[in-house]
């Protein structure tokens, strides 16, 4: 899509979420392509990409992407995963251009209630990031998920440097009272098996 560079826009923007249809195979592929997506795991190539669209990877009954639409441009992406299961997880990617402008907590905000409404029976949702996407991680606490895991050296990185994955996670309750329940951290029996 054309239009303005998003430096332009002010403050007032006008965020859409638009359902993913296999026509748009294409500007997916675009979009998947021409940037670094550096907190992402593996490469994507455009043929994959299309392939994908045609085996409804994008959209199927487990999955549900969304474009993330900022005054009617292609500012994100949103792909809601295992919605069959108990509970689901998110891949959320906010374009170069468009990253610190608050899109990426409107977005996780709009998934967290698009998710507890469209799918009455689930009582969590969970997201992983990288341990240095500090920004990710600002969004999960200003959008009510409480920090539930940090795995160890469990996010290979291209380069072969293996960085930490921190895990997330909003329960239903919380998400309906506004107030976040952590963790109890320190709730492990007694051992004297050390």
């Amino acid at each position: 899509m054309t239009g303005t560079h998003p430096a332009d826009h002010d403050q007032a923007m006008d965020i859409e979420f638009l359902r993913f249809s296999p026509d748009d195979g294409e500007a997916l592929a675009d979009f998947l392509t021409q940037e670094e997506w550096p907190y992402h795991a593996g490469t994507q190539e455009r043929a994959t990409v299309k392939q994908r669209v045609a085996d409804g990877f994008y959209d199927s009954e487990e999955t549900r992407t969304f474009w993330v639409l900022v005054d009617g441009e292609r500012a994100g992406l949103v792909t809601l995963q295992d919605l069959t299961d108990d509970t689901p997880i998110f891949d959320l990617r906010i374009g170069q251009a468009w990253r610190g402008r608050g899109i990426g907590t409107k977005a996780v905000h709009w998934l967290t209630g698009y998710l507890f409404t469209e799918l009455p029976e689930i009582s969590r949702i969970e997201g992983t990031t990288r341990q240095d996407n500090h920004a990710m991680r600002a969004i999960f606490r200003k959008s009510g998920y409480a920090k539930e895991a940090h795995y160890r050296d469990a996010w290979p990185a291209p380069d072969g440097t293996c960085y930490d994955a921190i895990g997330y996670g909003i329960l239903r309750r919380d998400w309906l009272s506004g107030t976040v329940t952590p963790p109890d951290w320190h709730d492990e029996p007694a051992s004297s098996d050390r």
